[in-house]
This record gives structure tokens, sequence and C-alpha cells, in this order.
């Protein structure tokens, strides 16, 4: 079973998360495998659609055949009863776009990393003291660098990721990594709704590449 530290760690280290959701089960597992051939460890699939669980439930699949070495979480969960339904699918580790007391609660009591979004130092203190080791900065076009650098000094022990709005440019990421964060969610300006609808699997592979390597390059 992957734990806590491990699934921290695969995140920090390739510096980035890809995240993304579309409705077709094929077109989600092409991704999968384009983020994995890029070099990519983990991943968020985010819960935004209907078919979100069964096309999950296939990427699990796959995952287990193919990329045993790939880490696949949840996103954009919002209670408890939605956290339950990927737990018994088998998420490696969950992420919403706020803080939800009972599913932190859930996933503490079972030693299952969670990942809040939050905006302002109160949401972050609650998160924290409830236990939280890693936070996501959502929306991260609306915090800004500028936030995480004013505030980092108080939340030493805090992980920090900044999700929404974060570019594949190295100025972008740069910013980001000299705030203070040890990782950058990236979603549609990683895996565009136009790359989707077009099947482009070897542009995202390939822009996938690009970011790991400028991260590689910031994390020297």
């Amino acid at each position: 079973m992957n734990t806590i530290k491990h699934i921290i760690k695969t995140i920090t280290k390739q510096g980035t998360l890809p995240l993304y959701f579309n409705k077709d089960e094929t077109v989600s597992i092409e991704i999968l495998r384009a983020l994995y051939r890029a070099g990519i460890k983990a991943i968020e699939y985010t819960h935004r659609g209907a078919e979100a669980t069964e096309n999950f439930k296939k990427m699990i699949a796959v995952r287990d055949a193919e990329m045993q070495d790939l880490l696949i979480g949840i996103g954009t969960i919002k209670n408890a009863a939605q956290a339950k339904i990927y737990l018994k699918l088998g998420a490696d580790f969950f992420i919403s776009p706020g803080f939800v007391p009972e599913v932190a609660d859930l996933l503490i009591s079972k030693e299952i990393l969670y990942i809040p979004g939050c905006m302002t130092p109160t949401e972050i203190i609650t998160a924290e003291n409830r236990g939280i080791l890693f936070i996501k900065l959502f929306p991260g076009n609306k915090i800004e660098p500028d936030f995480l650098s004013s505030i980092k000094d108080i939340f030493p022990d805090l992980i920090f990721m900044p999700t929404g709005g974060v570019d594949t440019t190295r100025e972008n990421i740069q910013a980001w990594f000299d705030a203070g964060v040890s990782a950058v969610g990236m979603g549609s300006k990683l895996i565009s709704k136009t790359l989707m609808d077009a099947k482009d699997y070897g542009t995202i592979e390939t822009q996938t590449k690009m970011v790991l390597n400028i991260i590689k390059t910031i994390n020297k």
C-alpha cells in the first residue's frame, strides 16, 4: 500500500501534478498513457462528470496492468460519500477544491493523503489544525506567487501546490517555485480541451516532458 510519505515524495519529486477529466473512457486512458510515457508518476483525475467513476475504474485497471508505479488520485471531491466511492475504487490520494472536514477526518483515519484547496490563511490554519500536510492553493490565478511568499514563513511544515491558471512557461513556473511551492498543479494549460478533442496525445506527451524539464532545471 502506498504511504502518505511516499505519495508526497512522488508528487514533489516530479514537481507537477497533471490533472484532467474527459467523459470518453478511451481518451481518458490514452492521456494517462501519454503522461506516463512523458515521465509522470502521479496524476489527478477529476470527478467532474457522470462518467468519471466508471472511467476511473477502467484507468485503475489499465494502471495495474501496464503502469504499476503510477499513482492515480481523484480530484474535485466535495463530500464523504464521494470519497467512499473512490476509496473502494482504489484511489491513491484525494484532492478537493476546498477544505472539507468530513473528508479530512475520513481519509486521515485511514492514513490516506488528502490535499484540500485553500485560498486564505484562515482556511490553511483550519486544515493544518485538522492534520493536513499538503495544501492546494486554489485558484492559483487569483492567489498568485506573492501571496505565498508573504505567508510561507508562518506555515513552515506545510507543502504547497498552486492549481488553476498555472502556465507552462518557465517564467510562471519559476515564480511559483521561487515563492516556496513544492509542486504545481496543471490542468487545461497542459492538457487542453483542444488537444483532448483532437486526440493529440503526442503533443500532450511532448508538452509534459517540457514542463518536467523546466522543473528539473529550476530545482537543480
